[in-house]
């Protein structure tokens, strides 16, 4: 069980309040305590968290006057004026909090040839007849469930890389790259090859004494540990999946949810391997495509340090920044020749040409 500074210092880590905890100052309201007890407990129910700064709601919902409430955004709401939201607290506390393998997929007419070629591809043969109770592809009442839906041959899930212009998505946009609908093993392995494409090779003429230095646009260890920790820990039963853009600056990878129920910032830092989607997180350790270690975030904070990482309401993202040199045209560099953060937002690298040039070529020959 959590001690109480245990929670405060979790608390603290985040940078701003979330339905399941709000920050107050000498601020004591009797009746507004009650009711902000009944909220953020029912709260962090449906969040899937042990504890706001009190436990979360077990059997039925935490009321206070025989009413219930509920945090929506940074706001306490009475329950009975959001419908949806009182029958998902019910359903989580009937039947546990929604995971891949106890929430069913619409789709139950779904094949697996893919995933019996993927594995026997890595080494690793399936027996038809019990492979998909051994991978844990129904609910207790039968059904396919999300898993099972993820890894058949349409995972109905659209998986995009979308490539803009410039430093944000008000500029135009130049690409999109769709890896989805297909099984998530094989778009996960396009997009890291995806990945491979877009690193250009830039030749480093600075201080050149006898060989020139080849410096790629960006550390390819840390864009693959960042897209595979968003498809393993990707809120998947939200129906919605990660998302991958490039800016001219830099590439962000966004997952959808928060971080595991049983998981703090502190051990999410500390290497402490707690994955939101336990199964999916074992398919993929048994196909060697990721490890247990908690290797994946030291290495990304080890290149760029913890603000790399931007916890939002309902997503992580991960900034891989760029490393440009020797931009051709450019006439404000610094004094190692390199250009400096201002610069890069200064130019439209995509419109500069340069860019579109290396990264037509590139994307057409891949």
């Amino acid at each position: 069980m959590y001690r109480v500074n245990e929670i405060i210092d979790e608390l603290r880590a985040y940078d701003s309040e979330r339905e399941w905890f709000e920050f107050k100052e000498n601020w004591f309201q009797a009746d507004g305590l009650g009711e902000y007890i009944s909220a953020l407990s029912n709260s962090a129910a449906i969040a899937g968290k042990r504890y706001a700064v009190i436990p979360a709601a077990k059997t039925v919902p935490i009321s206070y006057a025989r009413e219930r409430y509920i945090r929506v955004g940074s706001s306490k709401e009475n329950l009975r004026k959001y419908p949806e939201k009182e029958s998902f607290l019910f359903d989580i506390l009937r039947h546990g909090f929604p995971t891949m393998e106890n929430t069913p997929s619409v789709y139950q007419e779904l094949t697996f040839e893919k995933l019996l070629i993927y594995y026997g591809a890595k080494g690793l043969k399936l027996n038809p007849d019990t492979f998909k109770k051994n991978l844990s592809f129904f609910t207790e009442d039968g059904k396919y469930n999300i898993l099972a839906q993820l890894l058949s041959d349409n995972s109905h899930m659209p998986i995009r890389v979308a490539i803009f212009s410039g430093t944000s998505k008000a500029d135009n946009m130049y690409s999109v790259r769709e890896f989805g609908n297909q099984c998530l093993l094989y778009s996960l392995d396009e997009v890291l090859r995806y990945g491979d494409v877009l690193n250009i090779i830039q030749a480093d003429e600075r201080e050149r004494v006898v060989e020139r230095r080849e410096v790629p646009l960006f550390q390819n260890d840390a864009f693959r540990e960042a897209v595979i920790n968003a498809f393993v820990h990707n809120k998947w039963v939200s129906g919605n999946e990660p998302m991958i853009t490039v800016f001219s600056d830099r590439i962000e990878i966004l997952s959808r949810g928060s971080l595991a129920p049983e998981q703090t910032m502190e051990g999410f830092f500390a290497e402490e391997s707690v994955p939101v989607n336990k199964k999916l997180s074992e398919i993929l350790l048994q196909l060697h495509i990721s490890e247990k270690t908690g290797r994946g975030v030291p290495k990304i904070t080890q290149r760029y340090g913890r603000e790399a990482y931007e916890f939002r309401e309902n997503s992580i993202v991960v900034r891989i920044p760029f490393n440009w040199i020797n931009v051709m045209g450019d006439k404000g560099k610094s004094e190692d020749n390199s250009l400096t953060n201002t610069q890069i937002r200064k130019n439209n690298f995509f419109t500069d040409n340069r860019i579109i040039q290396i990264l037509t070529g590139r994307l057409l020959h891949e």
